[in-house]
């Protein structure tokens, strides 16, 4: 699925004037010239356009630490630095008397830098790790020798993993290592180039280190794949079950079945994760269970799928069926599947789907995924493993709705509390989360990082609060965010207004106004204004604070909280 660079270099003309460029700046200590093509032409494929100041190589540390610099007056909204392990082995040269301590200075290094853009910018750090080279002065031992290159290498890998990133917010690691393992160094580096132009990283390379550095930008942006939708027979099994029965489809650890197993596993740690799990197969549904319930041998069971969907029906109209309960965009989902047939169809009737090209040999279905890395994240939280319940609820709350004649009465059945409460270290990276991840009901679509939350906690201009909302069905987490900001000592400004759309339809978002308006004349304000900034994806606010009684004014929404009489609604406050 990776386009070579001269696609690249020809995409990344695409005009884009009506997209709002996201400013990256690329600071490397080798030439990056290439690597910025690619990086535009990866982005505008993607319909995104990225607006890249690239620095001459060999001037990070200038740019960085002189206030006055051309780095501070572009003001990116990503920094991206690209060390070569080359120009560190000169470094090491260089520092022969102290080479026991090379990693760790280097580290203080990287951190001085990190300390540094953030004290002067909001920008996001990624930063390159180091590759080894075969550098084994001292042969195989060279893992047992401390002043080795290779043995500060790898520390300086461990450290910059294990004490950087997880220690720093906006700190984000390029993993050029992986890369290198899949691909091999000899298809990553080419000696002479490098001799000749200061270039490090091959033309084949840069498409593939393009799309691992955009992938982490996206997912930082909020365009990531949240869905993992799966056929059954001969993707997560080998056989039909229809036609094989239950003992002779293929799982286990004999032969190609070894193969769907491990398939299987991957597929499940993804659930773990927080990837959402469907099935769009077509069959019986009876007997497109019987393996998750029966078999054995089955890694994924019932309880790991959030929507199941098997029947005859055509798959584009079944994914259609999926995306209405899930309630999530479909350029969150990737569809599986071992037909070209039914690739295709998906392809041409759900074109933002991602419909990998899977091998013709399940064998070789995990090694083309994991080259792909589909499921790009730049952030975790224990919520996420309960993703698929809180989706298997969800599930049976559209089922349960259409038993009911009206919807009034179906939500006074459903018992709604809302436990409401300003942002606290508990509840600030989930918060963080999902204002990275909520793109449909987003009014702003403004993107905190958990310093950022802290800073909001203590400010003395602003108001935060959580909603988390349960039902008889299960409880659905924090689903909704406010950040107000004091404009005045009349005025509180809505800064964001984001909530999960799974729980739309509820009377969720008159509950939140009527708190947030509670809170206004309880300190004294009298008037709130929102804002509705349109993006790709939130169309479906675009008439939020009419709908909500607000009036316009100079692409403003304003409401006089005395005047504002609360709705009715089915949700009661925890408290």
């Amino acid at each position: 699925m990776y386009k070579i660079f001269s696609e690249l270099k020809k995409a990344e003309k695409i005009c884009l004037d009506s997209q709002k460029p996201i400013k990256v700046a690329l600071l490397g200590d080798t030439a990056t010239q290439f690597l910025n093509i690619a990086l535009k032409g990866t982005a505008k494929t993607e319909g995104v356009n990225l607006e890249i100041f690239e620095a001459d190589f060999g001037q990070i540390s200038r740019q960085i630490m002189d206030i006055s610099s051309e780095y501070y007056e572009f003001n990116a909204d990503y920094t991206i630095i690209f060390e070569s392990t080359h120009k560190l082995l000169n470094q090491y040269y260089k520092s022969s008397d102290s080479a026991k301590d090379f990693a760790d200075n280097k580290i203080k290094y990287i951190e001085d830098i990190y300390d540094t853009i953030q004290s002067r910018t909001k920008s996001r750090i990624i930063y390159f790790n180091f590759p080894v080279i075969d550098h084994k002065i001292f042969g195989s031992f060279s893992n047992k020798v401390e002043s080795s290159f290779n043995f500060q290498i790898n520390k300086l890998n461990y450290l910059l993993s294990f004490e950087v990133a997880m220690s720093k917010n906006n700190f984000f690691i390029a993993d050029l290592i992986s890369i290198q393992n899949k691909w091999g160094r000899d298809f990553m580096f080419a000696p002479s180039i490098y001799t000749n132009t200061e270039m490090v990283l091959s033309i084949d390379a840069l498409p593939i280190v393009a799309h691992s550095v955009f992938s982490i930008i996206s997912s930082l942006e909020g365009k990531f794949k949240k869905c993992l939708i799966l056929d059954l027979d001969n993707t997560v099994w080998g056989g039909i079950i229809g036609d094989d029965g239950l003992e002779k489809i293929q799982i286990g650890n004999l032969g190609i079945g070894k193969a769907f197993t491990e398939f299987q596993y991957w597929v499940k740690a993804l659930q773990k994760r927080g990837i959402i799990l469907a099935v769009c197969s077509k069959n019986d549904e009876e007997k497109a269970k019987k393996p998750f319930e029966k078999h054995p041998d089955m890694v994924l069971k019932l309880d790991d799928i959030a929507v199941f969907m098997a029947n005859w029906e055509n798959k584009a109209d079944n994914i259609r069926k999926i995306q209405s309960i899930l309630n999530i965009g479909f350029d969150s989902m990737v569809f599986l599947d071992d037909n070209p047939f039914e690739r295709n169809l998906v392809r041409e009737n759900l074109p933002e789907v991602c419909v990998p090209e899977l091998p013709k040999d399940p064998a070789e279905y995990l090694e083309y995924l994991y080259g792909l890395n589909l499921f790009e994240t730049a952030n975790f939280s224990e919520n996420d493993t309960e993703r698929t319940k809180q989706y298997q609820v969800e599930a049976q709350r559209v089922a349960d709705l259409e038993s009911f004649t009206n919807v009034e009465a179906f939500l006074k059945s459903m018992n709604m509390i809302s436990d409401v409460q300003s942002f606290n270290n508990f509840s600030k990276p989930r918060v963080s989360q999902l204002t990275q991840r909520s793109n449909q009901f987003n009014l702003r679509t403004v993107r905190y990082t958990e310093q950022e939350i802290e800073l909001l906690i203590a400010s003395d201009k602003h108001h935060t609060i959580s909603f988390t909302l349960e039902d008889k069905y299960g409880d659905n987490g924090l689903i909704c965010v406010i950040v107000l900001e004091e404009q005045d000592k009349e005025t509180l400004f809505i800064d964001t207004w984001l909530m999960s759309c799974r729980v739309l339809k509820r009377g969720m978002e008159y509950f939140t106004l009527n708190t947030i308006s509670e809170l206004a004349k309880k300190l004294g304000y009298t008037y709130l204004i929102g804002e509705y900034i349109p993006t790709a994806k939130n169309q479906m606010v675009k008439n939020h604070y009419e709908n909500l009684g607000f009036i316009g004014k100079n692409d403003k929404w304003i409401l006089n909280v005395n005047d504002y009489q609360p709705k009715d609604v089915y949700i009661k406050n925890k408290k």
